[in-house]
């Protein structure tokens, strides 16, 4: 699938959503065409698809990474991709109308299953935390 089919497929997905999820979404929501491997990554296997991003400078903004998508979903079929996008997509807007109501739900179930991950990659893996807030990983 190609970068325009795929904004184009994103583009529906987007008008199909209300007006509040957009509220305080100043960035909006676009895609990069990078191919973006998580940091924590063990042998190339984890990559991100997409990230909420805050700010208070510039506003909050969804970023969907067209090259993780074609990374990990280059071969499938059309219906593959776009119920993958839709999920992603979900995703990230659950963690923008979870930052709007000062909740952390999400964010914990990601820290959860990174942990699970690192652990499965028999790394010994410690959350660190500053003023109740997640602050990093210390890798042991």
């Amino acid at each position: 699938m190609d970068i325009d089919k795929f904004q184009a497929m994103l583009a529906e997905m987007l008008d199909e959503l209300p007006e509040p999820f957009f509220e305080e979404l100043h960035g909006g929501v676009i895609v990069s065409p990078r191919c973006k491997e998580n940091p924590h990554s063990r042998g190339g296997d984890l990559y991100i698809l997409g990230e909420y991003h805050r700010s208070h400078a510039m506003g909050n903004q969804i970023v969907i990474y067209y090259g993780s998508f074609m990374r990990l979903y280059g071969k499938a079929a059309e219906q593959t991709f776009e119920r993958e996008l839709r999920a992603v997509l979900r995703h990230e807007f659950r963690h923008h109308m979870e930052n709007r109501a000062g909740e952390r739900g999400l964010e914990i179930e990601d820290e959860r299953q990174l942990r699970e991950y690192l652990e499965m990659r028999a790394c010994r893996v410690y959350l660190r935390y500053k003023d109740g807030k997640f602050a990093g990983i210390r890798r042991q």
